[in-house]
């Protein structure tokens, strides 16, 4: 008997059902939904996993969900995974887990990851590829977009951005999103970007490198920032040099990217401790943001977040890339409530890792209960 709720199960009735309304059908869409979201939540890594853990804390979810046949059979899952979009999904849980987390931070970090086991090469499948919004400073996702191919992330990219508030936000993208259509996409949206320049755009990589190569006898001191970190054992010194962008690059350049105010190079010096080897690797990017070497740099570090924050993350804790599915609308909803579950197991004060916090809430209802949005019991 359903003795409670919260805003997850009430935004969760929400969703329209995609499945043809008959009397056989015997779960509510809700129940399904919110048990394969708790399972991810709980350390489950496939259907057949959430369906057998859900079975074993039946009474648990009784509590609040209405589950009139009981759990779901681990096809009914997979069946309905595939039948719900992804974008209705990301439009009323999103919300929820903002409210659950607070504001994002200024910085939103996007990047692609593949799924790689959703590759079926009989039909001429490659792996699904993720694109997704990371607001590093706080750790939690703010959408995605699904592709077929990494070739696609570039027109996928844009579709995201539009999707996002972008208000006073720095969107930071590595050389693939170096794109004229996705800066102004930022910008026409109210938001600042940092784009990574490589050889993809080889007229604006020439003409930066000449910039910096003209200052660089006499580099202006208060257009330079440098850091020094040492951990891991090694010793890493990173200096971030800006430039305007006006008086160093020309008029058909500037004019093609909408925008654009400062030139950035980052020279990173690594020395192994152990060994004593120096490496020294130097990028450039462009940005809309005025010439701040310390507030551009700051942003361009906190991109490597996305990788080990939540790429990583998700390969290791998650077993995202061992997962095999193969419909791509159930990886694709897979694929966000991993991103859902991180963001929430993130946003978790107690003290243990992300993959202690998960198998506890697996152990312990009143921890799942808890990350769920019930009050404390």
């Amino acid at each position: 008997m359903v003795e409670k709720t919260c805003e997850l199960v009430e935004r969760a009735k929400t969703i329209p059902d995609p499945r043809r309304q008959c009397q056989n059908l015997k779960h509510r869409l809700e129940d399904i939904l919110v048990l394969g979201f708790c399972g991810v939540l709980g350390g489950c890594d496939d259907f057949v996993e959430i369906a057998e853990w859900a079975n074993q804390n039946v009474a648990f979810f009784r509590t609040f969900l209405e589950l009139p046949h009981g759990i779901p059979s681990h096809d009914t899952f997979n069946r309905v995974f595939a039948a719900v979009q992804t974008t209705t999904l990301q439009e009323v849980l999103l919300p929820w887990l903002l409210e659950r987390r607070g504001l994002p931070g200024d910085w939103i970090h996007l990047d692609g990851k593949a799924m790689r086991h959703t590759r079926r090469n009989g039909r001429g499948l490659g792996a699904l590829h993720v694109v997704s919004a990371w607001a590093g400073q706080a750790g939690l996702t703010l959408g995605q977009v699904a592709v077929d191919a990494k070739s696609n992330e570039i027109t996928a990219m844009p579709q995201l951005l539009e999707l996002l508030d972008l208000r006073q936000k720095i969107v930071t993208i590595d050389a693939m999103g170096c794109q004229k259509g996705i800066a102004e996409v930022i910008v026409e949206q109210e938001g600042d970007y940092v784009l990574a320049v490589k050889d993809n755009q080889p007229t604006l990589h020439a003409e930066i490198q000449a910039a910096f190569e003209t200052t660089a006898s006499t580099p202006p001191k208060h257009r330079e920032a440098t850091t020094v970190e040492s951990d891991h054992g090694r010793h890493e010194s990173r200096t971030v040099r800006v430039l305007p962008a006006a008086p160093h690059l020309s008029l058909p350049t500037l004019d093609a990217w909408l925008g654009l105010l400062t030139l950035v190079m980052v020279i990173r010096v690594v020395t192994c401790k152990a060994t004593g080897a120096v490496t020294t690797e130097v990028a450039y990017y462009i940005s809309s943001l005025r010439p701040n070497a310390r507030r551009i740099g700051g942003a361009i570090r906190g991109h490597w977040s996305i990788e080990n924050g939540l790429h990583w993350v998700l390969d290791v804790v998650f077993r995202e890339d061992a997962r095999r599915l193969y419909e791509r609308t159930a990886a694709e909803n897979v694929a966000f409530l991993n991103r859902l579950a991180l963001s929430v197991l993130r946003g978790d004060p107690s003290k243990g890792s992300l993959k202690v916090k998960r198998k506890r809430a697996g152990w312990n209802t009143h921890y799942l209960a808890q990350l769920l949005g019930f009050p404390r019991v």
